[in-house]
């Protein structure tokens, strides 16, 4: 027995130690396969500041930043990297975390499709995908995903339809599917996720009626599905939904009137968005009866009556927003409604405008929330005075009383509001001076006070304003001289207009400071003495309006610099002298009014003047052309209409000589291009006109986003625009938009896309709303060529050959050479890649996105600065290195990204390939095979336009040579490119000499191309730095 129980224990044991392996190998192994997925995942993602740092492989996954596993740390549980500014794609690998119950991404720069592998974490909690740039399409087998309940993919490129598998989640709390791209008729099946709590499926495509089976989800208490197709009626079962904490349906296509007892059906509502739609009949009686509520919007519809009683039962109202519809007043208490809201302390927006609304002011608007920050009452019957006490609202930011009947004076009490940005008090019936006080506005960026009674002086106290960007105080009665304080205004880069006065003295000398601002109207006012030659230093200048005053004296030369102006009007004056022969130099002018002055002399004949059309000289008896002007000098004006006509003559045969140039480049351009439409557009559209021409800021529309916001393709007046629309919520933006404004505006060359207009204005949901209106460029970026989602959407399959890309270098570094060496302040772009190099309808490259752009200053001291908003920031591959060891933008680092891309142009390898890392890069490849073996780094395609001798299977090889001289001029090319990105930024090349080398080599093979395979060698000499 003893034996027999010895041997049973020895078993025991063994087997013990055994399942102890097992058990021990088992853990192993799994903690080791959640390692490889993630290591794989760190592969394919990138961040300037190396967040993955702790990623070591030595060590255990569970230490590593952002990465947890259960307790007894055998498996991967979670992974949460949010906001560390990712760029890459998703590994599917990720798919083999088979513990994992949290994926957290969001708020990084994520890009490409989602993988079709997360479907295999099956014990998956949390999908947060949020705020990337990921596309294609969500996967059906998302849906194995059985214990989900939270699935957040907001604002990210998803398109396509939703898979049907998706609504049957039986544990989903939380669906956020809101700002992407997908499409089709909103499903009913959604009412079978009953476990529903939070659904967003907003700005996005979805179309077809809301499906009443919505009604379903009991446990609702979000709906939100604003800024989609979805039309018809909304279900009376959506009504009934008590739940619900929180109903939009705001900017769709819906109508019908809102029943009277919403606040019955909807008891526990704190949200109602409702705003551009076509609901209507009046504002529902019972809404007012909602104690808690705090978000009321109902603003561009159709609705009528008055408002309803009950306001002052609000106490918790935030937003109030009945804007735009047909609401009236009642007598002269219209607007007693008013001092009801008094009791919503918390309320910090309110608006009123566009309505049928009349009566005054009420006093107690000053007891109205001390936070209230906008305030819109425009575009109403409003009579009566401002009453002072409205600058008891200190946080106030924005006051819109325009477009209405106010009378008597403006109350200086305002200028206490020392929040206020915006104030505008247009078409109205002001009466008095301007307060002195407005100057302590400091904050302002927009004031508008014209077409007003107002009269006295300009305050000179508006030299106080320190971010004033916009001033209109036209079409009043104002007198006296223009203040030189009010010139000096750095800040002004839309418009100065001072047009419709009385006002007298002389332009201010210090005119020339108005360095940014894009138009000045002086006309119709009493203004003497001469134009300023300063006025050439206003390089920003599109529009110089001084018609109509008396102004003497010659027309200074200077107004030749002025390289952007499309508009010039000084008609009306008593200006004599020559006409500036500088002035044919402007290309972008469209108008040049020079009518009814004492003018004398030769007219020019180039430029505008060319085209009779564009310019206007009548009533300058003195003016003569050519031989004229000796012997028929004095001639009146019918001899001054035949000499232009004369010089359009002229001017139409050169055209006519080189139509043969305009047809071989398939140039000619349609009436209404955008060419034509640019040159006769005013510098500001407004948000509706962008609306508009957007179409509503459809998804169909969309060319692209980006961290900036997002790029809608737009119709202007039959004229196809690129709207860049900033995110406002984004910290900084509206510094971004006046730099890039800033940059844009000093700047005009072929080879850089041209800002249109601007837009700094209030979207329909009543929020800032900034844009750029750029010439939009049918051909997208030259990023999407390399990577050949342009080239797969051309039937000819076009594939570049050396000219061609030679010729896209030529001209981004003219760009670049523009830019550091022929601008009053040298420009640092600071994130030149492919993808902001974007191509017109003639393949002509032009370069884009000033958003990180750096003015270069040079002080008394030659010491340079630079003048910028941004912190440092650049794109994976084409940061030059010593940025990271924070120095300061610099013109060689521009140099540096160019040598990048001019790599990248003839690899047709982008810097962030798989293929490099771990000490290799794009640089230092082919550095290795340089000069000897210059052909194996060189695009295939290349290869095989220069060498069509050999085989498709002889390509790459040893014995397919390329002809000498073809190679020759690659080895330049490719040599200009490595010194460019030379490591140190002291053994880089300036722009200047690598634009001179490559349109070296360019006439070299233009040589060869006339004389169909000459033998003329590249023999460019050039040293390459390591």
């Amino acid at each position: 027995i003893n034996r027999e129980m010895e041997y049973f224990s020895s078993n025991f044991i063994v087997a013990i130690h055994f399942i102890v392996m097992l058990l021990v190998l088992t853990v192993h192994g799994s903690i080791t396969s959640d390692k490889e997925a993630l290591i794989s995942f760190k592969s394919q993602v990138f961040s300037d500041s190396n967040p993955l740092s702790t990623w070591d492989e030595k060590i255990s996954p569970c230490n590593w930043t952002g990465v947890s596993c259960d307790e007894l740390g055998n498996h991967v549980v979670s992974l949460h990297l949010s906001g560390l500014r990712l760029t890459g794609s998703i590994s599917p690998h990720l798919g083999n975390l088979s513990s994992l119950t949290s994926l957290e991404l969001q708020n990084n720069q994520l890009s490409g499709p989602l993988p079709d592998h997360l479907g295999n974490l099956i014990r998956l909690r949390t999908l947060n995908l949020s705020f990337n740039s990921l596309g294609g399409v969500i996967p059906s087998n998302l849906s194995r995903c059985k214990d989900l309940r939270q699935l957040d993919l907001m604002q990210n490129q998803i398109s396509g339809k939703v898979p049907p598998e998706i609504w049957h989640f039986a544990e989903l709390q939380t669906l956020n599917l809101a700002r992407n791209q997908l499409a089709g008729d909103f499903p009913s099946s959604i009412a079978n996720i009953s476990s529903l709590v939070d659904l967003n499926v907003g700005t996005n495509k979805f179309g077809g009626p809301i499906p009443s089976s919505l009604s379903r989800l009991t446990n609702l208490k979000r709906l939100d599905l604003t800024i989609n197709n979805l039309s018809g009626t909304v279900p009376p079962s959506i009504y009934n939904m008590s739940s619900l904490v929180y109903l939009a349906l705001a900017s769709n296509d819906l109508w019908g009137d809102l029943p009277g007892d919403i606040a019955v059906t909807l008891p526990n509502l704190l949200g109602f968005n409702f705003c551009f739609n076509k609901f209507t009949g009046t504002i529902p009686w019972s809404l007012h009866n909602l104690t808690n509520i705090q978000i009321i919007r109902m603003a561009h519809n159709l609705l009528h009556g008055s408002v309803p009683p009950g306001l002052g039962n609000l106490p918790n109202l935030e937003m109030y927003n009945i804007g735009f519809n047909s609401i009236v007043g009642l007598g002269d208490g219209g607007l007693d409604f008013l001092e009801l809201l008094t009791n919503s302390t918390r309320l910090n927006f309110l608006a009123i405008d566009g309505n049928l609304l009349n009566g005054t002011i009420p006093k107690s608007i000053g007891n109205l929330s001390k936070v209230l920050t906008k305030l819109y009452m425009g575009e109403n019957d409003i009579y009566g005075s401002i009453p002072p006490s409205i600058s008891e609202l200190k946080a106030l930011q924005l006051l819109d009383l325009g477009d209405g009947s106010i009378s008597l004076e403006i109350p200086s009490e305002i200028g206490q509001l020392n929040e206020l940005r915006v104030l505008r008090l247009t078409n109205n019936m002001l009466s008095g001076t301007i307060p002195s006080s407005l100057g302590n506005l400091k904050q302002l960026t927009k004031l508008d006070l014209s077409k007003n009674k107002l009269v006295g002086n300009i305050p000179t106290t508006f030299g106080n304003f320190e971010n004033l960007i916009s001033l209109d105080l036209s079409e009043n009665n104002l007198n006296g001289t223009i203040p030189t304080e009010l010139v000096k205004l750095p800040s002004l880069s839309v418009f100065l207009n001072l047009s419709r006065n009385q006002l007298t003295g002389s332009l201010p000398e210090e005119i020339g400071s108005l360095e940014n601002v894009a138009i000045v109207n002086i006309c119709d006012n009493m203004i003497s003495g001469n134009i300023s030659r300063s006025i050439g230093n206003c390089k920003s200048l599109e529009q110089l309006l001084l018609a109509r005053n008396m102004l003497s004296g010659e027309i200074p030369v200077t107004l030749g610099d002025v390289m952007g102006l499309e508009t010039l009007d000084l008609s009306s004056n008593q200006l004599s002298g020559k006409i500036p022969l500088d002035l044919q130099n402007l290309k972008l002018l469209q108008l040049l009014n020079l009518s009814h002055n004492n003018l004398e002399g030769e007219i020019p004949t180039t430029g505008v003047f060319a085209d009779p059309s564009k310019v206007h000289l009548e009533s300058n008896h003195d003016l003569c052309l050519g031989l004229s002007c000796r012997t028929h000098r004095g001639r009146n004006l019918t001899l001054v209409y035949i000499v232009v006509s004369v010089a359009a003559v002229v001017s139409l045969c050169f055209t006519v000589g080189v139509i043969w140039y305009v047809r071989r480049r398939q140039r000619m351009m349609k009436k209404g291009s955008f060419e034509s439409f640019v040159k006769s557009q005013p510098p500001m559209v407004s948000y509706n006109d962008l609306r508009l021409a957007t179409d509503g800021f459809s998804e169909d529309n969309v060319v692209g986003r980006g961290s900036f916001g997002s790029v809608y393709r737009g119709i202007l007046e039959g004229a196809a625009v690129a709207v860049k629309v900033l995110d406002t919520t984004i910290a900084k933006s509206r510094k971004s938009f006046l730099a890039e404004c800033k940059s844009l505006r000093h700047v005009r060359h072929r080879n850089l896309v041209k800002l249109v207009t601007v837009c700094a204005s209030i979207d329909a949901e009543n929020e800032d709303f900034l844009a750029l209106i750029f010439e939009f460029m049918c051909n997208g970026s030259l990023d999407d060529w390399i990577s050949g989602r342009r080239r797969r959407k051309n039937a000819d399959n076009m594939r570049f050959n050396l000219l061609e890309r030679l010729r896209f270098a030529i001209g981004i570094a003219s760009a670049i050479d523009y830019l550091h060496n022929e601008t009053e302040a040298p420009v640092v772009h600071c994130d030149l890649k492919p993808s902001n190099i974007l191509l017109d309808s003639d393949l002509t490259p032009k370069v884009a996105d000033f958003g990180l752009a750096k003015l270069l200053v040079v002080d008394a001291n030659n010491q340079t600065s630079i003048s910028s908003t941004h912190t440092l920031k650049g794109s994976i591959g084409y940061i030059p290195p010593e940025y990271g060891y924070g120095v300061k933008p610099s013109t060689a680092g521009d140099v540096y990204s160019y040598g990048i891309l001019l790599l990248e142009l003839f690899t047709w390898k982008n810097p962030t390939h798989e293929m490099f890392g771990g000490g290799v890069s794009l640089r230092s490849w082919v550095q290795q095979q340089f000069p000897t073996n210059v052909e194996k780094v060189l695009d295939v395609e290349l290869v095989e336009q220069m060498n069509k001798f050999c085989s498709d299977e002889e390509i790459m090889s040893p014995s397919c040579k390329l002809p000498q001289s073809r190679r020759d001029c690659l080895v330049t090319v490719i040599g200009v490119g490595l010194s460019c990105a030379a490591e140190s930024p002291e053994a880089r090349i300036s722009i200047r000499d690598a634009l001179r080398k490559l349109k070296s080599v360019q006439q070299i093979l233009q040589k060869q191309e006339f004389a169909n395979g000459g033998h003329e060698h590249c023999s460019l000499q050039l040293q390459i730095m390591d």
